[in-house]
């Protein structure tokens, strides 16, 4: 059962958020102050608008311009200055919002990159159990969609709901001011209608938001395993299958957007139910006022440009209620992804591991993936340093389960693994694994090019000690074949080259990374006769003076090693050397005249 931190969504996410979003307020202190004076400027305009739009309609009404000289030319009868200074306002509302949203954009594009970078590092640091139960597709998305939500909770939050909510309270005091207790009543009804009714209706969606994220998740997964299994895909011809294995989750998915496509329609028709029944009766009223010479055609103008100008952003704030329920429906997986912790950790005073021999033991190792199945039983041996050893047996005996062990991707449940007499467990989990290399049984490479991909061994070493070491990998006469050379790119998971291509590029990353343990697990599985006698050569080279742990299925490659350890069913039934082991007629024995046969058999 996988650790995980104590972690409720529905109670603690807006905590959660609220831990989030604070440090980078924080850290931006003078672009949050510039962007909150261009905030309040704002709506001061966006206030101040109406009232100079009243002036303008009441000075242009018959009786204003019955007062007006007759003889004045037309120009000079029209109000210039408030005409200029109403168009003042509007541009002021319009260009300081936008130079808002400039100044705090760089306070949430730095949250997206931390946060972002955060939960990079966090599935990076999840142990080997994690990762070989992941979907890679769904995994992305869910990032994706986490890390853009939190931008948006920030952008909104800060700077949406409490400005509107604020611009709602000026506009109800303003009209019970100046108009009476009759217009700031329906405003307040209306406003507080709207928002019940949009919290209720928003709250009942989000259900259906999660199913629609849900099903584009599982979409997205399908898809991304079935192309990244391509050439499995072609083999048994099942390119049928996989359509429709993919329209299945697709049809989900249509089914899920469209139960949200629907609850949407009944909350933004109950919202322009209510915002059409408040301007309705707002209209009335000062219609009927100005009939009774009560207010001005002015004060109608403005009262109409009020209600237009405040439901326009509560209907805003509608919008960004449920974006923000969405968003926070959106991290929840992304939190859920954070709240895992690893089962393999460091302690918190983890000292540096430091090799000054290289010597491993292992001692009395019992080890299971589950507990209705023993992989690994008392396990005991010494690699002394600079020797080298191998680790033989039939598939499934533990080889590679050992290997694993040894650079901590679990924990063995009884026993301990020491390196120069310093428990793995102690130590920290990079100093382990940067002491060790290894050329593994199935190479994955990056996307990118030889050159990069035998860089990665050690990124800051110099395209000097790179091409020497793929002149030990053997790798120079391959790349000189191509007509990129080192810049050839490998494609998806290395798939543009072959087996046998792939594993000398895992070599030479090795060897670029000279570290003072060695592992070889199946290193020459996948190459030919002539090339893997050159590569043994070479990791007999490169392995002179080191301490090796080998893995082996083809037994002719090991037959130099200093000891042999025979694995049957997780346990240890023989060790020696070559000679030794085939002079006691058992296990080893058996395994070695098998393979001698099936290489006789193989036709030339």
């Amino acid at each position: 059962m996988r650790h995980r931190q104590d972690f409720d969504p529905d109670k603690k996410i807006n905590w959660k958020l609220f831990q989030i979003i604070w440090p980078y307020l924080l850290e931006y202190k003078f672009r949050i102050g510039l962007a909150v004076a261009c905030l309040v400027l704002s709506k001061a305009a966006s206030v101040y608008g109406p009232f100079l739009l009243k002036d303008i309609v009441d000075t242009l009404s018959p009786a204003a311009s019955l007062e007006s000289a007759p003889s004045l030319p037309s120009f000079l009868v029209v109000p210039i200055g408030l005409v200029l200074a109403y168009g003042f306002a509007r541009f002021s509302m319009i260009i300081l919002g936008e130079i808002r949203d400039t100044v705090f954009g760089r306070v949430t594009e730095r949250a997206m990159r931390r946060v972002g970078l955060q939960v990079f590092i966090h599935v990076h640091n999840l142990d080997l159990d994690f990762h070989l139960n992941r979907r890679t597709g769904g995994l992305a998305r869910d990032i994706d969609r986490g890390t853009s939500g939190i931008s948006f909770l920030m952008r909104f939050f800060v700077f949406n709901i409490a400005p509107t909510l604020i611009e709602i309270a000026l506009v109800i005091g303003l009209l019970f001011y100046n108009y009476g207790i009759e217009f700031a009543a329906i405003t307040m009804v209306s406003v507080v209608m709207y928002i019940l009714f949009s919290l209720v209706t928003t709250d009942w969606r989000t259900q259906f938001v999660r199913e629609a994220n849900k099903a584009d998740s599982a979409a997205n997964t399908r898809s991304i395993d079935s192309l990244l299994n391509y050439e499995t895909v072609k083999y048994f011809t099942n390119e049928k299958y996989e359509a429709r294995l993919y329209d299945l989750a697709l049809e989900d998915w249509e089914t899920a957007r469209r139960k949200n496509r629907l609850s949407l329609l009944s909350l933004n028709g109950g919202q322009a139910l209510i915002i059409t029944v408040a301007m309705t009766a707002m209209m009335w009223l000062a219609a009927q006022r100005v009939t009774d010479g009560i207010m001005t055609i002015g004060d109608f103008v403005l009262i109409n440009a009020f209600m237009m100008q405040l439901f326009m952003p509560l209907n805003f704030l509608g919008f960004v209620y449920r974006e923000i329920k969405g968003s926070m429906a959106n991290i929840e997986n992304m939190f859920d992804l954070m709240a895992l912790s690893s089962k393999v950790t460091d302690l918190a005073d983890a000292a540096e591991l430091k090799v000054t021999q290289g010597h491993i033991r292992f001692d009395q190792i019992c080890f299971d993936y589950q507990s209705d199945r023993q992989i690994l039983k008392n396990i005991s041996f010494d690699i002394k340093p600079g020797e080298k050893v191998a680790i033989v047996g039939a598939s499934g005996a533990g080889k590679s389960t050992l290997v694993k062990l040894l650079f901590r991707f679990y924990d063995p449940t009884q026993g301990r693994i020491t390196i120069d007499g310093q428990d793995i467990r102690m130590v920290s989990q990079e100093s382990l694994r940067g002491a060790i290399g290894i050329v593994p049984q199935d190479t994955v490479l990056f996307n990118s090019s030889i050159f990069d991909n035998i860089r990665y061994g050690k990124p800051e070493a110099s395209d000097e000690d790179v091409h020497n070491a793929i002149r030990m990998a053997h790798l120079e006469t391959f790349i000189k074949q191509l007509p990129d050379g080192v810049n050839t790119m490998v494609g998806e998971r290395g798939l543009k080259l072959s087996g046998g291509e792939k594993q000398r590029v895992a070599i030479a990353r090795t060897i670029l990374k000279r570290p003072p343990i060695l592992l070889f697990d199946e290193a020459t599985s996948s190459l030919d006769s002539k090339s893997e006698r050159s590569i043994l050569a070479a990791l007999r080279e490169i392995a002179e003076g080191h301490t090796s742990l080998v893995i082996a299925h083809r037994l002719s490659t090991i037959v130099d090693a200093d000891r042999i350890v025979v694995l049957d069913q997780g346990t240890i039934v023989e060790q020696g050397n070559h000679e030794q082991l085939l002079a006691l007629d058992g296990r080893y024995a058996d395994l070695w005249s098998s393979q001698l046969r099936s290489t006789q058999l193989m036709p030339e």
